[in-house]
């Protein structure tokens, strides 16, 4: 058994990642921490666990967190750095689904989230969790910071188009990499549980906005893993939206192909990019997939467009932000981590309507 520790349980992510681990044959939870909370049994707080999770929420200085293999973070971001030294020397392995691990540059870092890096030497080792990209290194790994759910949903669509076996296969570049355009949309999840004006029923519902045109935190993450996937620069518009649902990403990614890139067949590219990935499925030629076919699973679906009478590879990609997006992916590095099949405790069906 994984002895599992999770820090911060009381927010969408972390009653998220409580709920998958519940349901995993090989978890075994030993402490969730919450200063506010402590005391209060998690199913208190999230009746939806009653009958599946025994345990309260507990001091942070009070859990018995060095006796676990691994300690989630589900915290907001900078509290993962203040503790994953701590944790390594007692040979804790660190999962977190904030920031802290994200950005190889401190400066980069502190540009974005207006803190300096507590501790700049972990980033060197720490493995970008996005398995479909970095399996082989996570499974080592002493420190994963977890993509976000915004870069998620990017890096698995361009991925392909991107990939230089790919390109040399075709004798070239396949896309013009200074010009990628990703349009997301996610739900108000994604925004977190904490009490915010723009996230209130009257103000999110029956409404539809871009934010963070001028810069999100989600656009140095995701050129970062972009430029890991080519081996080269990339120039990325990316522009999110919030619309009025709960949870769930779609992003619409828009690539120039090149003369070789006009060549390929793009539905048979992505097809034999992902035929071996457990949870990402690519749709049959002509489809629209939808951000309900995906909810409460740890699945990416992905569609690959070529529009008529453009040069343009156009690629639609959906996933729960909550579970691909953020504490499903967090089980999946596990997982691989602790030398479980990827997907032990990922198997829940998609919930409809």
């Amino acid at each position: 058994m994984i002895r599992i520790g999770i820090v911060g349980g009381t927010g969408y992510t972390g009653v998220e990642l409580l709920r998958l681990l519940a349901q995993h044959p090989q978890s075994e939870l030993v402490a969730i921490t919450s200063r506010k909370e402590a005391g209060m049994p998690v199913a208190e707080m999230f009746p939806s666990l009653r009958g599946h999770v025994d345990l309260a929420f507990c001091e942070p200085a009070e859990a018995p967190l060095s006796r676990c293999d691994v300690v989630f973070f589900a915290t907001p971001h900078g509290v993962a750095m203040s503790q994953a030294r701590e944790l390594l020397a007692a040979d804790v392995r660190v999962i977190d689904l904030a920031a802290d691990f994200r950005l190889k540059d401190p400066a980069e870092f502190e540009r974005w989230y207006k803190m300096p890096h507590a501790c700049p030497d972990l980033l060197a080792e720490a493995v970008y969790g996005l398995p479909e990209i970095n399996r082989e290194a996570i499974r080592t790994a002493r420190v994963v910071g977890l993509p976000g759910c915004y870069p998620t949903s990017v890096q698995l669509g361009f991925l392909p188009l991107l990939d230089p076996a790919a390109a040399a296969a075709a004798g070239g570049d396949i896309v013009e990499r200074d010009s990628l355009i990703a349009d997301c949309k996610s739900g108000v999840s994604g925004a977190g549980r904490k009490a915010e004006v723009h996230t209130l029923l009257a103000e999110a519902s029956d409404n539809f906005k871009a934010y963070g045109v001028a810069g999100h935190r989600h656009l140095p993450e995701t050129r970062q893993g972009l430029a890991a996937i080519a081996g080269k620069p990339v120039g990325l518009v990316f522009t999110p939206h919030l619309v009025p649902m709960i949870r769930g990403i779609h992003s619409t990614l828009y690539a120039r192909l090149t003369p070789a890139g006009r060549k390929l067949d793009l539905q048979a590219l992505y097809e034999r990019r992902y035929a071996n990935e457990p949870f990402v499925d690519v749709m049959p030629p002509g489809s629209t997939p939808e951000t309900r076919s995906v909810r409460a699973s740890n699945v990416a679906r992905i569609a690959v467009h070529r529009p008529p009478d453009s040069q343009l590879a156009m690629v639609l990609v959906v996933e729960d932000n909550l579970v691909k997006g953020a504490s499903g992916q967090g089980v999946q590095a596990m997982n691989i981590m602790f030398g479980l099949p990827e997907g032990t405790g990922l198997g829940q069906v998609p919930v409809l309507p």
